[in-house]
């Protein structure tokens, strides 16, 4: 169960991060690996800046949302810097 917890959370937090960052998703597996790995980056953002989410879902969801932005934005920066013209 908690294995399929943590894809839905990722796949919401890709999914929802690719809305807020271009204006779509990535596609089921795209959304659950940028959902994943914005888990990761907002969980160090979190620790980082000691804030404390809690252990729910919902914190769960959000810290995953914050990160997955922020690993957009960072992609999104280094793809606009490799760009000529």
């Amino acid at each position: 169960m908690n294995l399929l917890m943590f894809l839905l959370i990722g796949a919401a937090a890709g999914w929802l991060g690719g809305l807020v960052m271009k204006g779509r998703g990535f596609g089921l597996i795209g959304n659950i690996i940028v959902g994943i790995i914005g888990g990761v980056l907002g969980g160090w953002i979190f620790d980082f800046l000691d804030i404390s989410a809690g252990g729910s879902m919902r914190s769960s969801l959000l810290v995953s949302f914050v990160g997955a932005v922020a690993l957009l934005f960072i992609v999104g920066l280094i793809k606009g810097s490799n760009k000529k013209g």
